[in-house]
C-alpha cells in the first residue's frame, strides 16, 4: 500500500471528529442526486399520475405535481444535510489548525490570494525605514523580496559578529519581524532585550538567528528556518555574505572605519567604499532584482542603509539592467555627522557619483509640517527637514515625486500605511496603460479586506 493511499486512510481514524460530518455530506449529495432523479423521471411521474388518477378521478394530472413536490423536498433536505456536513466539516478542521479564527479564514484565504497576484517588489536598504517600508507594502502584495546590509558592526549585532562570527542579524531580524503574519506577536517577542548578565543587550531575535546560524553553518538556512516559524509574507536576504566593513573618506582627509564609527563621526563624506572590496552579491539577490516590478531604495540612513547594498558589486547593474523602476525614498530628516544638511538632490548626486546615473529612476520625497517643539528637539540633535528640490532632481535625469508622511507622531519617520499606498500609486503610473486595469481591480479588491 502506497504512503498516500495510507495517509488517506488515516482520515478514518477515531476522535478527529471529522467522520461524522463527511458522511452527513455524502448523505446530502445522495439526497440531492435521489430528488432530481424523482423530478425527472417521467416514467416514475406517470406512474403516480395513474395510480391517484385510479383512486381519485378528480386529481387528474395532479399526481405529477406532488410527486414533483416530493422530489424538490429530498433535494432541499439533501442540500441542508450537505451544507450542514461540509460546513461543520471545514470548522472541526480550522478550529484545530486555526483556533480562534474560524470566523475569518475565509477572508485571510481570500486575502492571501489576492496579495499572492500582487506586483514583484525588491526593497534595497537597512535599519528601521526599510521595516516601516514592509509593513506598508505587505497590504498589497505577498511577493516582496527585502536586500539588507551586513555592515553592522554595534551593538547586539556587532558583538554577535565579534564573538561568534556570524553576520550580524539585526536588520535581518527587523525586516523578518514586518514580514510576519503575527507581527503584533512577533514583535514583542524579537525585540525583547535582556537587561542583565552575559546576555546584556541581545534582543531574543538576534540570538534566534544566530543560533540557526550555527546550528546549520550557514546564515541563509538560518534565516530560512527562522522565516519558517514567523509565516513571512516575503523574503529576506543579505545583499552579499562577504564579511565587510565601511569605511568613510572624509573631506578633510580623515577615514574612518566601521559603521558605528562613522554615524558618530561629524564632518561630510567624500566617499564610501565596502573593506575589503569586491564583494559579491548572493545570485538570490540578482535573481529576485532582475523579476522584480518595482524597486525601492530606502528609507534609512543614506551611508549605512542603503550605499553599503549598492556597493557590492553586480546590485548597481542589475538595477540597471532590470526592466523594473527603481524608485529612491529619500529620508525626511537629515542625519547629524552623515547627512548635515542635505537636500533631496544632495542625496540623490551621492547615489549617483558611487553607482552610476541610471540606477535610480525617480525620487520620492517629503514635504512635511512638523510641529515646532518637535523640529526644535531635533535641531538640538543637529537634525533639520531634508528641503525638496524639484529642479535639482530632475536636472540629474530622475523623476521627482513628493508627498506628506509623517503622522504626527514625537518621532518624524515614515508612516507605513502612507508611503506603502504611494509607492504603490508610483508604480501604476509606471506601469503601461494597458496592464493598469487589472491592477486597480486587484487593490481595490485588497484594500476591501486588508484590515483582516
Amino acid at each position: 500500500m502506497s504512503e498516500r493511499l495510507r495517509n488517506s486512510f488515516k482520515w478514518l481514524f477515531p476522535g478527529l471528529g471529522i467522520k461524522r460530518y463527511f458522511f452527513l455530506a455524502v448523505l446530502g449529495v445522495l439526497l440531492v442526486l435521489l430528488g432530481c432523479l424523482v423530478m425527472g423521471s417521467w416514467q416514475m411521474l406517470a406512474y403516480w399520475d395513474n395510480l391517484l388518477r385510479s383512486l381519485m378521478p378528480y386529481t387528474v394530472g395532479q399526481g405529477t405535481v406532488w410527486i414533483r413536490i416530493l422530489g424538490l423536498g429530498v433535494v432541499i433536505l439533501g442540500g441542508f444535510f450537505f451544507y450542514q456536513g461540509f460546513n461543520r466539516g471545514i470548522n472541526s478542521i480550522i478550529s484545530v489548525l486555526l483556533p480562534g479564527r474560524e470566523e475569518r479564514v475565509v477572508d485571510m484565504m481570500y486575502y492571501r490570494r489576492n496579495l499572492q497576484r500582487g506586483p514583484r517588489v525588491v526593497v534595497i536598504g537597512g535599519g528601521t525605514g526599510l521595516s516601516a517600508l514592509l509593513r506598508g507594502l505587505k497590504a498589497y502584495t505577498s511577493n516582496l523580496t527585502a536586500i539588507v546590509t551586513v555592515g553592522d558592526d554595534g551593538g547586539s549585532s556587532g558583538r554577535l559578529r565579534r564573538e561568534l562570527g556570524v553576520h550580524p542579524p539585526g536588520d535581518v531580524r527587523n525586516c523578518m519581524v514586518a514580514l510576519s503574519e503575527r507581527e503584533d506577536l512577533i514583535s514583542d517577542l524579537f525585540s525583547y532585550r535582556f537587561s542583565s548578565g552575559t546576555l546584556e543587550g541581545h534582543s531574543l531575535g538576534n540570538l534566534l538567528i544566530a543560533g540557526m546560524t550555527q546550528r546549520y553553518d550557514d546564515f541563509l538556512k538560518g534565516i530560512e528556518h527562522v522565516g519558517k516559524l514567523l509565516d513571512l509574507n516575503g523574503r529576506v536576504y543579505p545583499s552579499t555574505l562577504d564579511p565587510m566593513t565601511l569605511t568613510a573618506s572624509f573631506d578633510d582627509g580623515r577615514s574612518i572605519d566601521g559603521e558605528s564609527a562613522i554615524r558618530d563621526v561629524r564632518g561630510h563624506i567624500k566617499t564610501l567604499q565596502l573593506n575589503p572590496p569586491g564583494c559579491h552579491a548572493l545570485p538570490e539577490v540578482l535573481q529576485a532584482i532582475a523579476g522584480a516590478d518595482l524597486i525601492v531604495l530606502g528609507p534609512g540612513s543614506l551611508y549605512t542603509s542603503v550605499l553599503p547594498n549598492l556597493l557590492v558589486e553586480g546590485i548597481p547593474e542589475a538595477i540597471s539592467e532590470a526592466a523594473a523602476p527603481c524608485i529612491y525614498v529619500c529620508n525626511i530628516m537629515t542625519e547629524p555627522g552623515e547627512t548635515d544638511e542635505f537636500t533631496v538632490r544632495d542625496h540623490l548626486n551621492v547615489i549617483q557619483e558611487h553607482c552610476g546615473a541610471t540606477v535610480v529612476n525617480a525620487v520620492l520625497a517629503a514635504v512635511e509640517t512638523v510641529p515646532d517643539d518637535v523640529l526644535e528637539r531635533y535641531k538640538e540633535q543637529g537634525s533639520v527637514p531634508v528641503r525638496g528640490e524639484r529642479s535639482g532632481v530632475e536636472s540629474l535625469g530622475v523623476d521627482y515625486f513628493e508627498k506628506s508622511f509623517y503622522g504626527g507622531e514625537e518621532v518624524v519617520r515614515h508612516d507605513p500605511q502612507k508611503l506603502g499606498r504611494e509607492l504603490m500609486r508610483l508604480y501604476m503610473i509606471f506601469k503601461p496603460i494597458e496592464e493598469q486595469t487589472d491592477l486597480v481591480a486587484a487593490f481595490m479588491l485588497t484594500q476591501k479586506i486588508k484590515e483582516i
